[in-house]
């Protein structure tokens, strides 16, 4: 069957707004030191239309602080999600992105914010597209796609591990001596892309203009974009369950050493977001294991 979403039999994306695309993206902080900063991310997000924040164990909660620093921003303090683990904040997570300042062990995909607007969106799109052909029928509880942005600790950023988790990193061209931005500052200039981003690619798509942006100018790195097939893309926390269930897998068959796994379930994480697999491919594999399992 064909993927080609542009052919005249396929079903054209459904219209959206710039806030409609926005409120597909949420801000999830982990492990924040200061309820201030909290606060002036808020503001940043609010002045770049973006209404979804989470917060992962933070190490001081929510305080007039922080809404001193919100400023018009305070709303989304009040509806902000308070998690204990990132791996809650992500569960219902298709597509996440991790701000880093540097390369780290066992690297994603780095891209610019521009580029990373313009992945969210075209998955977007096709997940309209998608929704649009299957009449709904296998589609998520919610329609919309759910994309997380992920901004580490004040002092280290995110961990080795906490970066696995994303599909993508974004890096923000800065000083090469120094390229570390404060929290709330890095959100703010990543929303600034995806805010900028969103309004051209609203117009673009509403004008029924060619979707691809083929006319754009090329990225300047080499990505692969995020695809949408004929399913719906699994969750965050379903890759984690296949990473676990192929670890275990490895370690019954003498494969590897439980006591010794280094970066192997990082190593099957990134194999698994490389794949991007979608719910029928990963109702599959969960079959080919629980059967390999049991034998």
């Amino acid at each position: 069957m064909s993927n080609d979403y542009s052919s005249s039999t396929a079903s054209a994306p459904q219209a959206y707004s710039v806030s409609d695309y926005l409120a597909c993206v949420q801000v999830v902080m982990v492990n924040t030191t200061l309820p201030a900063n909290i606060g002036s991310a808020a503001r940043a997000m609010h002045t770049m239309g973006l209404s979804r924040l989470t917060v992962v164990d933070p190490k001081r909660p929510i305080d007039d602080t922080s809404v001193s620093h919100a400023a018009g921003g305070s709303d989304l303090l009040s509806s902000a999600m308070i998690v204990p683990t990132l791996e809650s904040a992500l569960a219902d997570c298709q597509l996440v992105f991790a701000a880093s300042s540097r390369s780290r062990h066992l690297p994603r995909p780095v891209v610019t914010p521009t580029q990373a607007a313009k992945i969210m969106f075209d998955f977007v799109d096709k997940q309209s597209t998608l929704d649009i052909a299957n009449d709904n029928a296998s589609a998520p509880s919610s329609s919309k796609p759910n994309i997380a942005i992920l901004f580490g600790r004040e002092d280290r950023g995110l961990t080795n591990e906490e970066l696995a988790y994303a599909d993508y990193h974004i890096q923000i061209d800065a000083n090469p001596a120094y390229p570390v931005l404060n929290v709330a500052s890095a959100v703010q200039v990543i929303a600034s892309f995806i805010f900028a981003y969103a309004q051209t690619h609203a117009q673009t798509t509403n004008n029924n203009l060619d979707n691809n942006l083929s006319t754009t100018a090329q990225p300047t790195v080499d990505v692969h974009i995020r695809q949408q097939w004929d399913e719906p893309a699994i969750t965050q926390q379903q890759l984690q369950q296949l990473t676990q269930r192929m670890t275990e897998l490895m370690v019954q068959r003498g494969l590897a050493d439980s006591e010794h796994l280094k970066s192997l379930p990082s190593r099957l994480s990134r194999l698994g977001s490389r794949l991007q697999l979608d719910q029928k491919e990963y109702q599959l594999l969960s079959a080919v294991i629980a059967k390999i399992s049991k034998d």
